[in-house]
């Protein structure tokens, strides 16, 4: 069984078509309109290893927030559908990454319910041009999403772009454990046999 899902999503602010495959390699393009963000999806598809083809159009004469927070919106809900009914997943997933100065811990239930906790503080407001704190809104807009309890922890870091590429390696990580096949079960992982 295939796990890809499309989303287009049309607003008066961001016209957005994406699609995944939870079991890519990393592959697809990212055109945002904002460089960063693009770059922070780069590597979060890679190190999920979620094929993964973003083209928005937003409103980046106002500012980043509407395109960054539509992608976030559009990726757990492409997330969302691509897990079904979640059989045979691991559901939970964690990981702890150093890059440089930086070490995060990510941890991710993708049991159907939102839950989110971020304590990953970015000190510079900006990274190069982009809103440091659209870190944070774009992950909690995927959690709500996705359904999916998320948790992110900045134990230390200093530079901004590192703490931002930290936080969306360590999240892709734990996403890939968590939507990976269970080897030992095809059932839905949870004794209430619905998530």
């Amino acid at each position: 069984m295939t796990r890809t899902a499309s989303v287009d999503r049309k607003t008066g602010e961001t016209d957005i078509q994406l699609s995944i495959d939870l079991d890519g390699d990393g592959a697809g393009t990212r055109k945002s309109g904002i460089g960063f963000l693009d770059h922070m999806l780069d590597l979060f598809s890679k190190h999920a290893l979620i094929d993964l083809s973003v083209a928005a159009v937003g409103d980046l004469h106002v500012d980043d927030h509407h395109t960054c927070e539509d992608i976030g919106i559009a990726l757990g809900q492409a997330m969302d559908q691509a897990l079904g009914d979640r059989a045979g997943i691991r559901r939970y997933g964690h990981f702890t990454l150093p890059m440089d100065e930086c070490l995060v811990t990510a941890a991710v239930d993708l049991g159907g319910r939102y839950a989110f906790e971020y304590q990953a503080p970015i000190a510079a407001t900006k990274i190069g041009t982009f809103d440091s704190e659209l870190v944070e809104h774009f992950w909690q807009s995927f959690a709500a999403n996705s359904k999916c309890n998320l948790h992110v922890v900045l134990h230390h870091g200093r530079n901004a772009h590192h703490v931002a590429e930290c936080v969306f390696k360590a999240v892709a990580r734990a996403v890939r454990m968590a939507a990976e096949d269970d080897p030992r079960s095809n059932a839905i992982p949870s004794t209430k046999g619905i998530l």
